[in-house]
């Protein structure tokens, strides 16, 4: 809520997500649709022409750009646990940085934030010592960068002694646990398929700051940003829906970066 008691919210996405002649995400339509893209930087997903492409379209539509970095791991699309070495992932994380600031600022933009991807973001939520090395990297690629991520994370934590901005996010179409965290992949019930449910969530999110568990108790999810999968099928559908209803419910949908 802003100082007038009105809902202000960033809707992101994370888009670029092909390689080669392979896409998976239908990113002219999600452009179309949110406040601001995760662009993959080529470790998880994403290619040089797919990066270049991305940025053009966002700048033209005023849609912020994110590095949404992870480990490297084109095969298992950045969702499989990796053990990096701290200096080598904070490394990495400045490459990949580096490497979409320049695409972004061909198209007459800049990398407005960062996000981690997949089981980065989910181990940068309690691991202080790759939290850390992600941060490392991110200073490192120059800039006071926000850091999107999750609220009481070990990566936002890390973000504010290293004086970035942090983020608070939230997510449309996964399941909480009970003490805010989200519920893994592998378990049942972590995606929430019903695109009602989903509208819904992301509406009371908005409003009321809260979300119920998949164990029924109720969580208080107080985010800037709200995240609209991409890789979903119907994603783009189901992201009008999302915005329409938010802004049907009064909520100012405006970037956060």
């Amino acid at each position: 809520m802003n100082a007038h008691g009105t809902a202000v919210l960033d809707l992101n996405a994370d888009l670029g997500e092909g390689f080669g002649r392979w896409r998976l995400t239908d990113d002219d339509a999600l452009l179309s649709v949110v406040t601001s893209a995760n662009v993959a930087c080529g470790f998880h997903a994403g290619d040089p022409s797919t990066m270049r492409r991305v940025c053009e379209r966002a700048a033209e539509r005023g849609v912020r750009i994110g590095a949404q970095v992870s480990y490297r791991d084109l095969a298992g699309f950045g969702r499989r646990a990796m053990d990096v070495p701290p200096d080598e992932l904070a490394d990495e994380i400045t490459y990949q940085v580096g490497a979409l600031r320049v695409f972004a600022r061909a198209a007459g933009a800049d990398v407005a934030y960062v996000k981690p991807h997949g089981a980065l973001y989910n181990r940068t939520v309690t691991d202080a010592e790759q939290a850390a090395a992600v941060v490392a990297g991110v200073v490192r690629a120059g800039g006071a960068l926000p850091v999107l991520g999750l609220p009481g994370s070990r990566l936002h934590e890390a973000a504010a002694r290293a004086g970035l901005p942090v983020v608070a996010e939230a997510f449309a179409d996964r399941a909480y646990t009970a003490a805010g965290a989200l519920v893994p992949r592998r378990a049942p019930g972590a995606v929430i398929l019903d695109p009602d449910a989903v509208v819904a969530r992301s509406v009371r999110m908005a409003r009321e700051a809260a979300v119920t568990a998949l164990t029924g108790e109720e969580v208080a999810v107080r985010a800037r940003s709200l995240c609209l999968h991409g890789d979903t099928p119907g994603a783009a559908d189901l992201a009008r829906r999302v915005r329409a209803a938010l802004e049907a419910a009064g909520v100012r949908l405006e970037a956060f970066a």
